[in-house]
């Protein structure tokens, strides 16, 4: 496939989740090629092992992205910095027309999720990939909401505490309230909640996932369950390493939902989901599934939008 049946694409952010997107493109992208790696630090491993590679490289940040001679070219950016630096990076590009997939927590563009609702927003300017924990659940939390209405979902982020790097420290409060959002608007629960977990346990885990559903007493198991797992097998599709650990389980609940004055006088169905994510390994380590998800899912997204540009030229 020759540059003329490609979108060039430049990636922002030369730290591991940019730099495991780049390799991710360079390996197994069928409708992108990488135009620019975007840093500011010469010095990053990142922007040294583009420049290996023979990606081109910018190290002075957004301006210089915009001064390359080749900027022209550019049909998608993908941003892998944070959710302040992402409000400028998008007020900067705005203007040239460019397509922006944000791998922060910023959440100027709509909540974006593949195997849930990429369709509905392949013309937006700006798409939000959510929070690595989002990525992971709120493909189930849909799952149980196509099969039931969901009251209320519950999330919980378990990652390793060495895949945790600066900018998701830094964005920690972005993570469980934009998490929580997307659990309602994409999910399709009435009410969500997200929690993270550093976890400091040596060698690192990879990351586990827990999701909590509340439905109706008399909601039909064996549809929640065959839901679940066609989601599952969506998933990882185009993230291998995504996987229930064990099947789905029911039990009845009886108590009262937050911010319920009171519980209900009849008892609810409490679906719980155990997921694992294990990384691919190309750039960052296995137990790393966090960042490898948002990267996986973030490719797949750019190859939709590259792919209906092609059949539309």
């Amino acid at each position: 496939m020759d540059d003329n049946d490609t979108t060039a694409v430049a990636i922002i952010g030369s730290g591991n989740i940019g730099t495991d997107l780049m390799i991710k493109i360079l390996r197994q992208a069928r409708h992108l090629r990488m135009g620019a790696f975007v840093g500011i630090d010469p010095g990053s491993d990142g922007l040294a092992r583009a420049a290996r590679l023979g990606v081109p490289t910018v190290s002075d940040g957004i301006d210089g992205l915009l001064a390359h001679p080749d900027f022209g070219t550019i049909g998608i950016v993908f941003d892998a910095t944070s959710a302040g630096a992402h409000a400028h990076h998008e007020e900067k590009l705005r203007p040239h027309g460019v397509r922006l997939i944000d791998l922060t927590p910023a959440a100027l563009g709509p909540f974006v999720v593949p195997a849930v609702n990429l369709d509905q927003h392949l013309d937006a300017p700006n798409l939000n990939m959510v929070t690595c924990g989002g990525q992971a659940t709120i493909p189930m939390v849909h799952a149980v909401a196509r099969a039931a209405p969901v009251e209320y979902a519950e999330i919980v982020a378990s990652i390793a505490s060495r895949s945790a790097g600066p900018g998701t420290r830094a964005n920690i409060d972005e993570f469980t309230e934009t998490t929580s959002n997307a659990i309602v608007r994409v999910g399709g629960a009435r009410r969500g909640k997200a929690i993270i977990v550093l976890n400091p346990a040596e060698p690192p885990l990879i990351m586990r996932d827990t999701v909590y559903c509340l439905v109706a007493a008399d909601a039909d198991r064996d549809a929640i369950a065959d839901s679940v797992a066609r989601m599952a097998a969506e998933v990882a599709g185009y993230v291998p390493g995504y996987r229930l650990k064990q099947a789905v389980q029911f039990d009845t609940f009886e108590g009262r939902m937050p911010q319920e004055p009171q519980a209900p006088t009849a008892g609810r169905l409490k679906v719980s989901i155990f997921l694992e994510v294990e990384g691919a390994g190309h750039y960052l380590p296995s137990y790393a599934g966090n960042l490898d998800i948002m990267t996986s899912a973030a490719l797949a997204t750019a190859e939709r939008i590259a792919a209906g540009r092609a059949l539309a030229a």
